[in-house]
């Protein structure tokens, strides 16, 4: 059974199986700062913040790689933020189709590897509202530190603690919280990313995180309503193009929405072509969807370890998914194990227009036959 997405380079599990994940006890002196609490820390003051998804990555004095020119100026971490003045057309060698480069204050960054962010703190809620047992928040500033509560069970967190890397939420994630609480004059959230049995989180590993209130917007029935729920949702249907990486969205024959994609990549953990990791072509259909879902499969070697990626409309078996990716901005590109990730705001969108509709309240869906989702065509040319 494939349950494919890429995961982020510097994130990677080497080390550690997953089929012998380690469980710690509650305290040990060296995961001291997982339990210590966190604060939002200064943003830059830009409107858009880009955010680096990999490790040691080229900042340039010109929008090009050939090493020739010599343009390297530095190196830039994971998780550094840059002020994002405007995208530009630069000169990208090495086979890639993106050829897209960040101006940045200090110079320019390649685009595939510098997430889209925005700094957009929110007012956080005292308490749960009565009735309810909890909500569902998107994480709106470009990153949030976690604070853990109790064990360590997934092998994200696992490969976090051996690579002294912060445990983190990023920009557009989506998440569960169960708990509010009142800490040193302020308010934290608690993510409980197993959802206490409810469904929430499908695929995690049970662990709980406090964090800043402040990070989170509380989602809504109304952001989540269907997109033209009055047109015959029989004749709804999506054209993926694997070759070209575009989705395209048709009410009849009206385009009504357009985006770049990242599909399956046919190269294996030992560098070979394979179709492992292919998208299926053919003519697919959505059947599951979950607000928010664990994406974890493989072994130390090929594996993947992703929490809360959002929106997720499943188009064939319980693998193959359309979904938002915050891990890379490499849309256009053969990226994923099999998925077809796009933006999160794409595939939030794609989410509320495809059928099954779900709800928040309900937050997962399948579909059994001969109930019928939207149809799903994905193409693939042979040169």
């Amino acid at each position: 059974m494939k349950r494919q997405i890429s995961r982020r380079d510097f994130i990677k599990l080497a080390g550690v199986g997953l089929g012998a994940m380690a469980f710690r006890p509650y305290y040990f002196p060296e995961l001291e700062p997982l339990y210590s609490p966190k604060r939002l820390p200064q943003f830059p003051a830009s409107e858009i913040i880009g955010r680096v998804t990999d490790p040691d990555v080229d900042i340039r004095n010109r929008p090009a790689n050939d090493p020739g020119l010599n343009t390297s100026i530095g190196k830039l971490s994971a998780d550094t933020l840059v002020e994002w003045n405007r995208e530009v057309i630069g000169n990208v060698i090495g086979g890639l189709a993106n050829q897209r480069y960040v101006e940045t204050p200090q110079g320019y960054v390649y685009g595939s590897v510098v997430q889209l962010t925005r700094n957009l703190p929110n007012v956080p809620v005292a308490a749960i509202p009565a009735g309810q047992t909890g909500f569902w928040v998107e994480i709106t500033v470009p990153y949030v530190d976690l604070t853990l509560e109790g064990i360590v069970a997934s092998p994200w967190l696992q490969s976090n603690i051996e690579h002294n890397f912060p445990p983190r939420l990023y920009y557009s994630q989506v998440v569960w919280v169960d708990q509010v609480r009142q800490n040193n004059g302020f308010v934290e959230y608690r993510w409980n990313e197993d959802g206490t049995g409810h469904g929430y989180g499908y695929g995690g590993y049970g662990e709980l995180f406090w964090f800043d209130g402040a990070a989170a917007k509380i989602l809504t029935e109304e952001e989540l309503a269907p997109i033209s729920p009055d047109f015959n949702p029989d004749e709804k249907t999506i054209s993926v193009d694997l070759d070209y990486q575009t989705l395209s969205c048709f009410e009849g024959k009206n385009e009504v929405f357009f985006c770049r994609i990242s599909s399956g990549k046919k190269i294996g953990a030992d560098g070979q072509l394979t179709d492992e990791f292919a998208t299926p072509a053919g003519s697919l259909i959505t059947h599951w969807k979950i607000v928010s879902k664990n994406m974890t499969a493989g072994s130390a070697q090929a594996g993947y370890s992703t929490p809360a990626v959002p929106w997720n409309t499943f188009i064939s078996g319980e693998g193959i998914a359309i979904h938002g990716a915050f891990w890379h901005n490499a849309f256009g590109e053969k990226r994923s194990h099999g998925c077809i990730n796009v933006l999160p705001e794409h595939a939030k969108w794609i989410f509320r227009w495809t059928s099954p509709y779900v709800s928040l309240a309900q937050s997962e869906l399948r579909m059994s036959l001969p109930d019928h989702g939207t149809i799903v065509q994905t193409t693939e040319r042979t040169f």
